[in-house]
């Protein structure tokens, strides 16, 4: 396993026990297909949230939030309609959260960023 992989593998968990922290339910983990994958399905109250979680060990490709494209944005939002078509249940609102993770000295600093389009 790539020690990238590994990263963002361990970038999510703390993304979910964060949002877990935040009152949200976990509904789906890196759900899938044909036009990409969604990274966290959430809860929050009656509003669906739709999480990218972005995990950095440092700056020098810039900063974990300023590696979320508008394209993937655009995708997320694509995405959400997929989703949403596969359940039964309905929700009052979707939005898009990102939760962006930079590892400092083995602790990860946490920017959650709420309905970010």
């Amino acid at each position: 396993m790539a020690m990238k992989d590994e990263l963002g593998r361990h970038g999510e968990q703390v993304a979910v026990d964060y949002l877990l922290t935040q009152g949200m339910q976990i509904l789906d983990r890196n759900w899938r297909c044909s036009d990409g994958e969604i990274d966290v399905v959430a809860r929050d109250g009656r509003a669906l949230v739709l999480v990218e979680v972005k995990t950095r060990s440092g700056r020098t490709h810039g900063t974990a939030f300023e590696a979320v494209t508008e394209a993937k944005l655009a995708r997320l939002r694509r995405l959400a309609v997929q989703w949403v078509r596969t359940r039964r249940e309905r929700f009052d609102s979707i939005r898009i959260d990102v939760v962006a993770l930079e590892r400092f000295a083995g602790d990860f600093a946490i920017r959650h960023e709420r309905g970010v389009c």
